[in-house]
């Protein structure tokens, strides 16, 4: 019998990602909507989840995409309710809300399954295979896209809590906090903020490992970008491997050489998934790209740039 399953939190990531691979997942079937602005078509659509549990429709399991600030006190009502969880990336808006997200379904008995999309991809899990044991003494990110294009109207990314540039940075750090064989930290950042905004549109950070031994570990975030996107991760390891994960981390070369273009499936494999950890009756929740983040807001220079707008 497939999980009934609502999504809360109707904005493009859900119209465009989430409805159409629970459309094409035969473990799901959509029962509902919740927003107190939008809808989905041929579902019941609630404004709350109180009005959503009120109206005694069985539910079993809650995407939530709502943006991160709000989604503690959404979790634990879900929660509260017996509804197992899937969330958006990113999954909050600090790491303690996170683990206390964690700890509550542990009380509950509920499966949590805090999504990172861009770590689903062939391509990746490749890299992570070729990096295991290795000595990684160079690491560059380039993240670098057009906010208009890619979050157009969002008010809410500008606001405390709502990440700035870090919206999309943290799925190269995602997809980094996976294939590296070792933790790294951050060491220093300068975070470009706009004169009308609280959260960055662009940042430069210098990581190190947690060995002290030399090595030059980067990364490049920016929104502002008109042009195409570069969403590009290289890695050297001390014995001479290079590898390089270009367009998100679907293609991946190993010395210069093609090694494998990945179809990009993430979101069907996120369901996928998802199914696999409601039967198994297993939560997943990782904070470490959410870690490195919150450690570059913690140590990041701030620079003020032009507005916005």
């Amino acid at each position: 019998m497939p999980y009934r399953i609502a999504v809360a939190g109707i904005g493009k990531i859900a119209r465009d990602q989430h409805l159409p691979c629970i459309g094409k997942n035969r473990n799901f079937t959509l029962v509902a909507g919740v927003s107190r602005s939008a809808k989905i078509e041929g579902v019941p659509n609630f404004e709350s989840l109180a009005a959503l549990k009120a109206s005694k429709l069985k539910v079993d399991c809650l995407a939530l995409c709502t943006p991160p600030a709000v989604r503690l006190a959404m979790a634990r009502e879900a929660l509260d309710h017996g509804w197992h969880l899937l969330i958006e990336k990113p999954p909050t808006p600090t790491v303690g809300e996170l683990l206390a997200m964690e700890a509550y379904a542990r009380k509950k008995k509920r499966v949590l399954y805090a999504t990172w999309h861009s770590r689903y991809n062939k391509s990746v899990d490749m890299a992570k295979a070729k990096l295991r044991g290795k000595h990684v003494d160079f690491l560059r990110v380039t993240w670098k896209e057009d906010v208009h294009k890619w979050h157009p109207g969002q008010a809410w990314i500008w606001e405390p809590g709502g990440f700035g540039v870090f919206d999309p940075g943290i799925n190269a750090l995602s997809i980094v906090t996976k294939i590296l064989p070792e933790p790294i930290f951050v060491d220093s950042a300068t975070i470009e903020v706009p004169a009308d905004a609280a959260t960055p549109i662009a940042a430069d950070i210098r990581f190190k490992r947690g060995d002290g031994a030399t090595a030059d570990l980067s990364a490049v975030f920016d929104w502002r970008q008109k042009t195409g996107e570069t969403w590009e991760i290289e890695v050297a390891t001390r014995d001479g491997l290079k590898l390089h994960l270009k367009n998100g981390g679907s293609i991946l070369e190993i010395n210069g050489k093609t090694a494998h273009k990945a179809v990009l499936r993430e979101y069907e494999d996120i369901y996928a998934k998802f199914a696999r950890l409601l039967k198994a009756k297993k939560s997943e929740v990782d904070p470490s790209p959410l870690q490195l983040v919150s450690d570059c807001f913690m140590l990041g220079k701030p620079k003020v740039v032009a507005p916005v707008g």
